[in-house]
């Protein structure tokens, strides 16, 4: 009887309805409900330590942009110290410019002209 069942017959479901597991519902929401707050929490935890890492390295950033101009303005004060000294001017004027100190008579002062 090999061939007795050589005869296939195709099967006829067209009437079978599925129906919905409630209870694997509920699991799957439980999992959903489980899952995605964790899920953001630890998103949000990752955004925070990155932000304050970005953060700190701007601020290291500006600090030291703070120390070097710090840093530039001592140099240019003592400079302009140096450049507005009353003793080099008065060089600088009778070197370069032949300028030197006035005579009695080619100072004018105040009283004498009213």
């Amino acid at each position: 009887m090999p061939g007795a069942y050589a005869v296939r017959r195709p099967v006829v479901n067209a009437y079978l309805v599925r129906q919905r597991d409630r209870k694997r519902l509920r699991e799957l929401a439980a999992v959903v409900a489980t899952v995605v707050p964790l899920g953001a929490a630890l998103i949000g935890y990752t955004w925070l330590q990155l932000e304050t890492l970005r953060v700190s390295y701007r601020i290291e950033k500006l600090e030291r942009r703070a120390h070097e101009l710090t840093q530039v303005e001592r140099q240019l004060r003592l400079e302009a110290a140096h450049l507005a000294h009353p003793e080099r001017l008065a060089r600088r004027a009778q070197e370069e410019l032949g300028l030197a100190p006035p005579e009695v008579g080619q100072v004018i002062f105040l009283e004498e002209t009213r």
